[in-house]
């Protein structure tokens, strides 16, 4: 593997770097630097705002969605110079994180899918920032099941009416449109009675509601369609299609989180560097160093498990479901990194928000935030799962509602 940029990439990163020298909110630098999974917000200013704005920014310039063909509001990149960007983007990326679920999943969704004159039209607001999307599959009895929805869509001259609820649906407070999956035929097994449509989030009938973590966050929401109407050009795929629909989101959800996702690994040792115990420094107790040498042996396998998949993108290659591996070990590493820092911490560990309780907060927010980290885009079974059947050949899972047409799949209080 050469980790070495070629001439071309060398020169695309001396232009990248030049303008976000010359053109990024540097005033927002620190904040967006000390920022952590769970904690990105400042202190004087709208996140989303400043978010849309230097996308926007970006968009203007040529610089977003760099992979999306110019038609659609991108670059026309390579993959490879994809990744430059985002190393040379640094802390300012964070403002990204608003657009991830629409730049990473609606959008390459759309872009298989749709009809040629809604790319065209709804595409290029996505890739600016000024349109948000969401993603609109999980549902309170479904668990990661995805299958397993009960949104219904019945047809309706040239409409389709919606009724039922969406779970945990990320950024739905402040999107503008979604993807949705819903069930057009409960007679036919569960995978092949689904169909995909995108929809306005603002249409007659949805209704968002924001659950409260315990971080005190409201990312997350609970979505309602109460005979929502959707047009039929705005179905994606064909009717009964949607599973293979959706396997396209969830391809790009996995990669886009996985790459994403923090370990909280340079934090922690920032902290423990300058974190007094008892008998001395924190980093000279053997303890606590084989636990930072262990949680960097596993930082570096992240690292370089995710160069294997840069490495294919420069050779024109698509990386392969080695993806889950980093979502996977990342997700538990989090929870376990913040965990431990709070033990550290002692009565400390649950200040938040003071000056001089600025580093230690960040872990407090981690922890909180780690067990939805290893929830959406897959749980830790379904990552398993993934990397077990699909990287190393094991025998699939049993699974006995296969071939069973969805209304006879016995629920609790039927069947």
């Amino acid at each position: 593997m050469n980790f070495d940029d070629t001439l071309q990439e060398a020169e695309f990163r001396a232009t990248a770097r030049a303008w976000i020298a010359a053109n990024a909110p540097k005033q927002y630098e620190e904040e967006l630097r000390k920022s952590s999974l769970g904690r990105t917000q400042l202190k004087n200013a709208n996140i989303l705002e400043v978010a849309k704005a230097w996308q926007k920014k970006k968009a203007d310039a040529g610089w977003a969605c760099l992979h999306w063909s110019k038609e659609y509001g991108g670059r026309g990149s390579s993959p490879i110079e994809r990744v430059i960007w985002q190393q040379e983007e640094g802390p300012f990326g964070q403002l990204s994180r608003m657009f991830i679920i629409g730049h990473g999943m609606c959008g390459p969704t759309m872009m298989a899918f749709a009809r040629e004159e809604h790319k065209r039209a709804y595409l290029p607001p996505l890739a600016s920032g000024e349109k948000v999307w969401c993603q609109l599959f999980s549902e309170p009895a479904g668990g990661s099941d995805v299958a397993g929805l009960r949104t219904r869509a019945e047809k309706d001259g040239d409409d389709w009416v919606i009724n039922g609820q969406k779970i945990w649906t990320s950024g739905a407070h402040y999107s503008d449109y979604g993807i949705l999956l819903t069930r057009t035929d409960p007679t036919v097994p569960k995978h092949k009675g689904l169909t995909m449509f995108f929809l306005d989030m603002k249409s007659p009938g949805v209704e968002v509601r924001p659950i409260k973590q315990a971080s005190g966050a409201s990312d997350f929401n609970e979505v309602y369609f109460t005979n929502v109407r959707i047009p039929d050009h705005q179905r994606l795929g064909e009717v009964g299609d949607g599973w293979n629909v959706s396997l396209t989101t969830l391809m790009n959800e996995r990669s886009a989180i996985g790459a994403a996702v923090s370990t909280g690994f340079p934090e922690l040792f920032e902290y423990c560097s300058s974190l007094m115990l008892d008998d001395g420094p924190a980093i000279e107790d053997r303890a606590v160093r084989a636990k930072l040498a262990s949680w960097a042996a596993k930082a570096s396998g992240l690292k370089y498990t995710s160069m294997r998949a840069i490495s294919a993108l420069s050779k024109g290659e698509r990386p392969g479901p080695e993806n889950s591996i980093g979502k996977l070990v990342a997700g538990s590493m989090i929870q376990d990194v913040a965990t431990y820092a709070l033990d550290l911490q002692g009565a400390a560990g649950v200040i938040s928000g003071a000056e001089d309780s600025e580093l230690a907060g960040r872990f407090q927010a981690m922890l909180l935030r780690a067990p939805g980290t290893r929830v959406e885009g897959g749980t830790d079974e379904i990552m398993r799962n993934i990397i077990a059947e699909r990287v190393l050949g094991l025998p699939g899972d049993i699974r006995v509602d296969k071939d069973v047409p969805f209304n006879r799949i016995p629920t609790k209080g039927r069947g």
